[in-house]
C-alpha cells in the first residue's frame, strides 16, 4: 500500500540526460516523486540529452550555470583542499569529460542549495555525488543530503583510469547523510572502496517498471527481420562502447549461425560502430547483423525478439536486461559485476555465462532459442524492479525514515 506523507521540497541532481539507464531511471523516480504530491526540481548541470524530452511538467527542470576553473577550484579548496588537488588533476586529464566538467558546477550547486533550501537531494553517479557532498559543505544548509552510486565503482575507475578517486571518495561519501547502491552488488563494492561498512550502504532497485512499458511493447517495429516467420531475432541494447563488450556477442552469434538461421541486431550508438561492423564482415556475418543506431522505442524490439543478449564487462544494475524481462523476452547475460545475477536470482530467470566467453554465451543462447521460457513468468519478476516500490523506498531514505534492506 502506497505511504501517505506530506509534501516535501525535493531535488534530483544529474549531470546531464544522455540516453542510458541511468538518466532514465531517475527522470522515471522524479516524475513518480510529483505525482505523490511532492515538490520536486531536477536539478541538471547542462539541460541536454535525448531523455530530457521525457521529463513531464509536474518536474521543474533546473539548470546550473559553470564557473570558470579557478573559482570553482577555490570554492573546492574551501570545502576539501586534498579533494581539490585529485580533482583538478582529473580535470586536467580530460577537461572535455562530463565527469571532470563536474567540478565546475560546485559554485552553482552552493548557491542553488542556499537559494532553495530543498528538504532532501538525490544525487546520481559518482562525479556529481562528489560535487553536491563538498557544495552540501560549504552552503550549511538543513538538506538532507543522499548520494546514489550506480555503477560497479572499482570496476568503473579501473577501466577509466580514475583509480586516484579512490582516496576522495573515502573521505567524503562518509559525508552524505545516506548512501544508496542500485544493486547489492555495487552497494557490497561500494562499501569496500569506500571503506564503509555495507550496512550502512542501502540498496534500493533503479526504477524501471511502470504500466506505459506494456503499450510501449505492443508498439509496431519498423523493421523487415521482425515480421511473421522471419528467422529469430537476436537482440542487443547499449552504448557501442568498449563495457557492452559487443564483440564477444557478434563471436557468439557467428557461432550460432554454423547451427542455425538467427539474425543479430544491436540498438546504440557509439564509438565502437565501425569496428563492429568490420569485425561482422570479418565474421562472415555481416547479411545477418544489422546496427540499426538509436531508436525511440526499444521495448517493441524487446517485445518481437527471440532472445535478448546482455554482454556486458560491467554493470550496476542493467535497465535494458528489466526492459527485457518486462517485455516477455528470453534472456541471456553474462554473470558480470554487478546486477545481471541479482536480476536472475542465479540464473532462475535466464542463463548466465561467464564475462569474454563467446562459445558459452552461443551455447546459451541457443539453447534458449530451443527452450524459452514462460513469457508470464519473465515478466512478473520484472515487477519486483516496479517504479513504484522503488519510490517508497527513496522516499524512506530521503525524508529519514527505515533504512532496512530492500
Amino acid at each position: 500500500m502506497t505511504k501517505v506523507r506530506d509534501p516535501a521540497k525535493l531535488t534530483v541532481h544529474l549531470y546531464d540526460l544522455r540516453l542510458g539507464g541511468v538518466a532514465f531511471s531517475m527522470v522515471g523516480l522524479a516524475a513518480a516523486l510529483a505525482d505523490r504530491g511532492h515538490r520536486v526540481d531536477l536539478l541538471l548541470c547542462r539541460a541536454r540529452g535525448q531523455v530530457l524530452a521525457h521529463v513531464p511538467d509536474a518536474v521543474n527542470v533546473v539548470e546550473l550555470r559553470p564557473s570558470t576553473l579557478f573559482a570553482s577550484a577555490a570554492c573546492m579548496a574551501l570545502a576539501a583542499p586534498l579533494a581539490a588537488l585529485a580533482l583538478l588533476r582529473l580535470y586536467l586529464r580530460g577537461p572535455t569529460l562530463p565527469t571532470a566538467q563536474s567540478i565546475r558546477y560546485v559554485p552553482a550547486l552552493v548557491r542553488y542549495l542556499r537559494r532553495e533550501r530543498p528538504d532532501a537531494l538525490l544525487s546520481a553517479k559518482t562525479m556529481s555525488n562528489l560535487a553536491t557532498l563538498y557544495a552540501a559543505k560549504l552552503a550549511r544548509v538543513p538538506t538532507r543530503v543522499v548520494i546514489s552510486e550506480r555503477a560497479h565503482l572499482s570496476s568503473m575507475l579501473k577501466r577509466a583510469g580514475f583509480e586516484l578517486l579512490a582516496p576522495t571518495i573515502r573521505r567524503t561519501y562518509l559525508r552524505a547523510d545516506a548512501r544508496t547502491a542500485c544493486s547489492d552488488g555495487v552497494a557490497d563494492d561500494l562499501a569496500i572502496v569506500a571503506q564503509i561498512r555495507r550496512d550502512d550502504v542501502v540498496t534500493i532497485y533503479s526504477a524501471v517498471v511502470h504500466p506505459g512499458l506494456v503499450e510501449l511493447a505492443k508498439a509496431k517495429v519498423e523493421h523487415p527481420w521482425f515480421e511473421r516467420d522471419a528467422p529469430p531475432v537476436i537482440l542487443g541494447v547499449g552504448r557501442l562502447g568498449p563495457q557492452k563488450d559487443f564483440p564477444t556477442l557478434l563471436a557468439a552469434f557467428a557461432r550460432v549461425r554454423r547451427r542455425r538461421r538467427a539474425r543479430l541486431v544491436i540498438l546504440g550508438e557509439g564509438t565502437k560502430r565501425p569496428e563492429l561492423a568490420a569485425l561482422a564482415k570479418q565474421l562472415g556475418v555481416a547479411a545477418d547483423v544489422d546496427l540499426p543506431g538509436t531508436v525511440r522505442n526499444p521495448h517493441a524490439y524487446m517485445a518481437r525478439a527471440s532472445v535478448f543478449a546482455l554482454s556486458s564487462r560491467f554493470e550496476g544494475l542493467p535497465r535494458v536486461l528489466i526492459e527485457a524481462l518486462a517485455a516477455g523476452c528470453p534472456v541471456v547475460s553474462t554473470a558480470c559485476p554487478s546486477g545481471p545475477e541479482e536480476i536472475l536470482a542465479g540464473g532462475a530467470y535466464g542463463r548466465l555465462v561467464p564475462v569474454g566467453d563467446a562459445r558459452a554465451l552461443a551455447e546459451a543462447l541457443v539453447a534458449t532459442l530451443d527452450e524459452p521460457p514462460p513469457k508470464l513468468r519473465l515478466q512478473r519478476r520484472a515487477r519486483d524492479f516496479s517504479v513504484e516500490r522503488a519510490v517508497d523506498r527513496h522516499l524512506d531514505v530521503l525524508l529519514g525514515g527505515s533504512q532496512s534492506s530492500r
